[in-house]
């Protein structure tokens, strides 16, 4: 099925009700302001841009909350939490923000206050929210994100309570507004959706099934962004490997492999240095896109390949359509092509029927690839997902003696891996001060290492989206320690 774009006219739709809400809070005596709460992961980050770029041209002030939807004294005028569905405690972090703006709401009647992203595809959650959170002014889905503005217009014109979802596959929507978190680092968003069903994810039933963007509309804004002085960007996907499969012959690429190269030739001669993408399922990862991530130095010699499991038995049970040794061959194959590649993954511990000796196998899996990170997670059961149905799940003393055995050989690893780098000179794009001491600056490697060091810059805005060479003194568990030697 070929991808299908929301209609210009839907999106010029839009526009009028950005233009009639701005004019509404351009003639307030005070500007009116708005935060956005996101959860999740770097697609719902990149969904908050889009929303912040919508709220920006609707005449709002983007603020940081401090406490139950205030700021700096004043109560938001606009409060949205874009929603994540991976794991139980993240829905229950969201019940709770929304909980405690109910005061805030008493206060100030006309607050809206809006629940979107994953979770409001779960119908069970949409109706927890109508029942017990009447503060909650507007729900809609991951396919109606476009339409925040009419939802946004309604509410605040008609004194509309909103609930909107699609429960589509959905059609992508070119040309949003996206107000980006960093000056020098993009998220750019290639495909929608995913096909897989693994047993244990709810990803496909709230995010539908595949969609890619035309090769065109991303390489559009590819070259916008290198124009712009962006040094590094992600392309994001919940399986980029899949993407061009749905695509028509003259939309130009059928392949990752092809865009991906189809990218390097774009930024050519720019200060776009550096191109990330992330999630790869292992697969669809083709020698083809090997090859192609060993031809082109802008591409990242880093590699997020999530496993989930080490054992063959457990990795059937949750669809993932590989085994242990055809994941082992692939990481062989990327390693003979990038020797210094640097990989990540995702593991899993407890999920249904997993057994010691399955366990076992994936510490001797984490034990042969020796991964530079591994994030590593305890099986939540998702409602509407075939292994939350599974009888036989693992007891919880079980899974906690399992996951601590598991993080306590990863870190091994990545302590051994950082502290192969003492004594090396590393190229880091800094990214500003350190969080943890505003004496240091931070940034990170090709690798996606973080490294934290001195310089001798005295002003930020000179340090902040600049190369710098920096010499590895010192080596933590999940982060390098250095001086710089030499600046871009």
């Amino acid at each position: 099925m070929a991808t299908k774009i929301v209609p210009y006219e839907d999106i010029e739709k839009q526009k009028k009700y950005i233009q009639c809400v701005r004019e509404k809070n351009l003639a307030k005596e005070e500007k009116p302001i708005a935060c956005i709460k996101t959860f999740g992961c770097q697609m719902n980050e990149h969904d908050s841009e889009k929303i912040a770029g919508m709220l920006e041209q609707m005449g709002y002030v983007l603020v940081p909350d401090e406490t139950e939807g205030k700021y700096d004294g004043r109560i938001c005028d606009l409060v949205i939490f874009n929603t994540c569905c991976i794991r139980q405690n993240a829905e229950e972090k969201v019940f709770g923000h929304i909980g405690a703006l109910k005061g805030a709401k008493r206060v100030k009647p006309d607050m809206v206050t809006i629940v979107c992203g994953c979770m409001t595809e779960q119908l069970h959650i949409v109706e927890e929210i109508n029942k017990k959170y009447k503060n909650v002014d507007i729900v809609f889905g991951t396919h109606n994100l476009h339409r925040l503005p009419e939802f946004v217009y309604n509410s605040i014109f008609n004194n509309s309570r909103i609930c909107e979802l699609s429960h589509t596959e959905g059609e992508v929507a070119e040309g949003l507004p996206i107000k980006r978190e960093s000056s020098f680092k993009a998220w750019v968003t290639i495909m929608y959706g995913c096909n897989n069903f693994c047993t244990y994810c709810i990803v496909p039933y709230v995010r539908g099934r595949e969609r890619s963007r035309r090769m065109t509309d991303i390489l559009e804004e590819i070259r916008g962004l290198a124009e712009s002085g962006i040094r590094e960007i992600t392309l994001l996907g919940q399986n980029v490997n899949s993407y061009g499969k749905d695509l028509m012959e003259n939309d130009g690429c059928r392949s990752f492999a092809d865009l991906l190269a189809a990218i390097c030739v774009t930024i050519e001669g720019t200060g776009l240095k550096r191109i990330r993408f992330m999630t790869s399922h292992p697969k669809d990862l083709s020698q083809e896109l090997i090859d192609v991530m060993a031809k082109y130095p802008a591409v990242c010699k880093q590699l997020h390949l999530p496993v989930q499991a080490g054992s063959t038995e457990i990795l059937n049970k949750m669809n993932r359509k590989y085994t242990k040794e055809s994941y082992l061959d692939l990481v062989a194959r990327i390693k003979e092509k990038m020797p210094d590649i640097v990989l990540s993954t995702d593991i899993i511990v407890g999920f249904p029927e997993e057994t010691d000796e399955d366990f076992e196998e994936t510490l001797d899996l984490v034990r042969k690839v020796q991964y530079d990170m591994a994030y590593t997670f305890i099986y939540s059961p998702r409602v509407g997902t075939p292994a939350a149905k599974n009888p036989n799940q693992v007891p919880e003393e079980n899974v906690k003696e399992r996951f601590d055995r598991l993080v306590e050989l990863q870190s091994s690893v990545d302590r051994a891996k950082n502290e192969a780098m003492v004594g090396k000179v590393v190229e880091v794009l800094c990214e500003g001060l350190s969080r943890t001491n505003i004496n240091r600056f931070t940034g990170r490697t090709e690798g996606n290492k973080i490294v934290n060091f001195v310089a001798d810059v005295k002003c930020l805005r000179e340090a902040e989206g600049k190369f710098v060479k920096v010499y590895i003194e010192k080596a933590q568990t999940w982060s390098l320690e250095g001086h710089a030697v030499e600046w871009e």
